[in-house]
């Protein structure tokens, strides 16, 4: 795909935003079609989703929404952009590098948690230090590779430290609102079939929802009409391993995969009872 085309893309994809509550979700069907069809026949759809009102958005997307190999371009320009981000000041000086995104640009499964911790800074890719290494076995529990699912963070970079100090601190609202918009455009552009939020930290960025975790996980909620599926941060699970602690994650994983309608084994479903 061509730059002016990536450009058109990104402006029909910000016209659904700003138009989300009459537009709908695009479907899977729709972007096998665009992967389908060739690359005359996309341009003028993206012209119209360009200048078409709230109510044309839909005909218009749905013959010109990106398939997998140009998600990972569109991506990839987003990726640019955060890393040359300056809106949060100490951020920037502070980090190491951002942290972006890591997995498969067409993923039914994606997987938000709050911001990047020490080994993230420093490695540039989002849950690879203990949480993360725990995620990972939890993804395979589920017969998923890492790379077949998606995962980003609401913040793009490690919140700041004081000098000296150690472990990491949550994002503020502030920091949550300001790099909010990037994970957007990171959900509009793979069209998860189910979301994760890892935690309440996740769910308060995403959301702009504060509760307990025990209020809001075990049932299905929704982000622009997308299916989201509230649990623990695996952190959570390091500092309490009681296996009623794990059965409680591996619930709400059962239930990521009867909506993804995977196949579900005996063995599966008794894992810590």
């Amino acid at each position: 795909m061509t730059q002016p085309a990536l450009d058109l893309v990104i402006a029909a994809l910000q016209t659904i935003r700003e138009n989300s509550d009459r537009a709908p979700r695009v479907s899977r069907a729709a972007l096998a079609r665009l992967q389908a069809a060739p690359a005359t026949a996309q341009a003028p759809a993206l012209r119209t989703a360009h200048a078409a009102p709230a109510d044309a958005v839909e005909s218009a997307v749905l013959s010109g929404v990106p398939g997998a190999q140009d998600k990972a371009q569109l991506l990839a320009a987003i990726r640019e952009r955060v890393r040359a981000c300056t809106k949060c000041a100490h951020l920037a000086c502070s980090r190491t590098q951002t942290v972006f995104g890591v997995g498969n640009p067409d993923a039914d499964l994606m997987f938000i948690g709050e911001a990047p911790g020490v080994d993230e800074d420093q490695q540039g890719e989002p849950f690879v230090g203990r949480a993360g290494q725990l995620l990972t076995r939890i993804i395979k529990a589920m017969n998923f590779a890492r790379e077949d699912v998606y995962i980003a963070n609401i913040l793009k970079c490690r919140p700041d430290v004081p000098p000296g100090s150690f472990g990491n601190r949550p994002p503020t609202p502030t920091e949550m609102q300001t790099c909010r918009p990037y994970l957007v455009e990171q959900i509009d552009i793979i069209q998860p079939r189910v979301l994760v939020a890892l935690g309440a930290v996740a769910v308060e960025g995403l959301l702009g929802t504060r509760a307990t975790m025990r209020d809001l996980r075990g049932r299905w909620h929704t982000y622009n009409s997308i299916p989201l599926m509230i649990t623990y941060h695996p952190a959570y699970l390091l500092r309490n391993q009681a296996p009623s602690e794990k059965r409680k994650v591996w619930e709400d994983m059962l239930q990521v995969l009867e909506r993804l309608e995977q196949p579900i084994s005996e063995r599966q479903r008794n894992y810590f009872l």
